[in-house]
């Protein structure tokens, strides 16, 4: 099967300005998710989706060839990611280069790997699913969060008996953490979605390599696991 990586990379960003080129231990953002796909065994090739002319002549410098340009109206703040895709994938239709199947790696999560990627490959090639995507167990459990309504609170998640021990929980939660997103093209073109409740798969990955970086201190937690990982 052909597998493309698809990055999206749009220049703006609100919590940490110019996010997908911040520097990581000397490194802007995305370079650890490209460095990922070139150590795979699974990927084809490497598709970037930006608007932004710094991004694509960063990419460009780690020879990475961009020749698709994300429109401007597709990267807003408020753009569905769909939307992007869709554009993308269209556009690779008409130049003859359309995959199988897409893989989804957004360059906010720099602590997911080359092993990582292969895995959920191969994981979604074995089942014959038409999706996937990334997850790890929930740090914060849901029986001890709340939900918030006006003045009055209520437990987002109740056990099916009182229990007051975190290992005496049976139910299992898990967070989707944006790491990775695997689905067929065929799937996404006719659903309009790239995965479907109960019928998309999960590869389960370790919650420190499925950090996503949207704060400052994302970033800094994101610094302190690469120091701790060395």
């Amino acid at each position: 099967m052909n597998i493309m990586a698809f990055i999206p990379a749009r220049g703006g960003s609100k919590g940490i300005p110019r996010k997908n080129l911040v520097l990581l231990h000397g490194k802007p953002l995305i370079q650890y998710t490209i460095e990922a796909v070139r150590e795979c065994k699974t990927i084809n090739d490497i598709f970037i989706s930006s608007e932004d002319h710094e991004i694509i002549s960063f990419c460009e410098s780690l020879g990475v060839q961009v020749s698709y340009r994300r429109p401007r109206n597709l990267a807003a703040d408020d753009t569905p990611l769909i939307d992007t895709i869709l554009h993308a994938v269209d556009w690779m239709s008409t130049h003859g280069d359309r995959p199988d199947a897409l893989i989804l790696l957004q360059p906010t999560s720099p602590l997911r790997n080359a092993s990582h990627i292969d895995e959920a490959v191969h994981l979604f090639l074995s089942s014959g699913a038409d999706s996937l995507f990334s997850v790890h167990e929930m740090i914060e459990h849901p029986f001890e969060c709340l939900k918030i309504s006006s003045e009055k609170w209520s437990l987002l998640a109740k056990p099916d008996k009182e229990v007051h021990r975190r290992q005496d929980y049976k139910e299992k939660f898990c967070y989707i953490n944006g790491a990775i997103y695997l689905f067929k093209t065929d799937f996404l073109l006719s659903r309009k979605k790239i995965f479907s409740e109960n019928e998309t798969i999960l590869y389960y990955m370790p919650a420190q390599h499925g950090i996503d970086i949207n704060t400052h201190f994302d970033l800094v937690l994101a610094d302190c696991l690469m120091k701790n990982q060395k």
